[in-house]
């Protein structure tokens, strides 16, 4: 419980910037909507959205803070996680099963390095059919849940940085720091079908947006421990105003 002295947060007027460490399988709007139940506000907000296999940073704004959310999701991403190889899933990762399966066990450590430094750089990507991305009102994983595809643009995105973490065949950890709107699951496929084996993510975390760390994001639980410490500015008024 909460007390007089306790810290007074103003969520709905000129909202506040919280930051979240997404857990497994918990959807970026799950995540959205405890926020409006805990806070008892309506205007929440994410930057850039994670796929429910993913985990890690998300930058959630109430109110006001609402206005820097373009702000947040323009800032460089930093990733960390783990694929398989010589596995392809419809959805580039575990929420689906596998669909095409290679032997890779002749895939060196060399080549697996020279072809991650080869997607350096600027590239053109096509959003998976798994994404929230909007076609027609909906987003893409309700036409791909249905057995649908749908053409899909091309958008610009940068790879900065694909370092291999460390190698345990046929489970290969990395890391990847990049610009806005590219999706890891893809690279990831495109990483598997240049080394002519396939490739699936397995475990996906974002590390870090812009300089904002995961290690400074509170976990949901954390989230609702804190929530029982604090006042909410609305509610406050609404005391003081019953008293007299």
């Amino acid at each position: 419980m909460n007390d007089g002295n306790a810290a007074v947060y103003d969520f709905r007027g000129e909202g506040e910037i919280l930051f979240i460490d997404k857990p497994l399988d918990w959807t970026s709007f799950d995540v959205v909507k405890k926020m409006r139940s805990l806070f008892d506000v309506r205007k929440v907000g994410h930057a850039g959205t994670l796929d429910p296999k993913a985990t890690g940073l998300l930058i959630v704004c109430t109110g006001k803070k609402t206005k820097r959310i373009d702000q947040f999701v323009g800032m460089e991403k930093e990733y960390t996680g783990v694929c398989e190889l010589g596995v392809r899933t419809p959805s580039f990762d575990s929420e689906t099963s596998a669909h095409e399966s290679k032997d890779s066990s002749d895939i060196t450590e060399h080549k697996i390095w020279d072809v991650a430094q080869s997607l350096l750089g600027k590239q053109m990507q096509v959003p998976p059919m798994y994404s929230a991305v909007k076609y027609g009102g909906k987003p893409l994983y309700r036409y791909a849940r249905a057995g649908k595809t749908v053409d899909r643009v091309e958008r610009e995105i940068d790879v900065v940085e694909f370092s291999i973490l460390g190698m345990r065949h046929p489970f290969v950890e990395y890391s990847i720091v990049c610009t806005k709107g590219t999706y890891i699951r893809s690279l990831i496929d495109e990483f598997g079908l240049r080394l002519g084996c396939g490739a699936t993510v397995t475990e996906l975390r974002r590390t870090r947006i812009g300089t904002y760390h995961v290690s400074n994001a509170m976990t949901m639980e954390k989230l609702m421990k804190w929530r029982e410490t604090i006042r909410i500015k609305d509610q406050v008024l609404d005391e003081m105003y019953s008293a007299h």
